[in-house]
Order: structure tokens, then C-alpha cells, then sequence
């Protein structure tokens, strides 16, 4: 994939948050935030996760984790995209507090 192909509002190296659980437990990405304040991105899952699970990434990373994250790419800052599991559909929310 090229730079000009590259879907999300930042570059394939810039970080984004995730959790331990799907960095290193296989936990499939069922939450992701664009956040308000600093447009910046979360990919979470895991049933149970803390603060102190999280872990920065390249958003590269998050796209070669769960190429299904392409799907939300076009997710405005302030919202949130969820899905019950890795095959399911993506609900859109509109989170101002994010």
C-alpha cells in the first residue's frame, strides 16, 4: 500500500494506543476511538482492559494486526466505532467526551 492509498488521517508511522491483550494476547480489536482533543487514534479489545494495558503502536502495526480497521479509516475525531466480534459489523457512535 502506498502513502497515497493510506486511508487514516495520520502516517503509517505515527502512534496510536492499543492494549496488551491484542498486542500480545490475540485479542481482536472491538473498540476504536478517534479522539477530539489530539485527532489521535485507539484500537482496544480484550474483555477487561486497563490503563496499564495499554501500549503504543504504529498505526501500520494496528492495519497489519486487523486489516478490518480499514473499514473505519474515515472515522471523524469524537467518535467511536465498536463491534461485539472480529467478524462483526462496526457501530458508529458520536462521543463528544472522547
Amino acid at each position: 500500500m502506498t502513502s497515497s492509498d493510506w486511508p487514516f488521517d495520520h502516517a503509517k508511522n505515527v502512534g496510536c494506543v492499543t492494549t496488551r491483550q491484542v498486542l500480545r494476547e490475540n485479542a481482536p480489536i472491538t473498540v476504536v476511538i478517534h479522539y477530539s482533543d489530539d485527532h489521535s487514534w485507539a484500537f482496544l479489545g480484550g474483555d477487561d482492559f486497563k490503563v496499564s494495558d495499554g501500549l503504543l503502536i504504529a498505526m501500520s502495526e494496528a492495519a497489519e494486526l486487523d486489516p478490518t480497521l480499514f473499514e473505519v479509516a474515515d472515522l471523524e475525531p469524537g467518535w467511536t466505532a465498536q463491534r461485539d466480534h472480529v467478524c462483526g459489523s462496526w457501530t458508529r457512535e458520536f462521543a463528544p467526551e472522547m
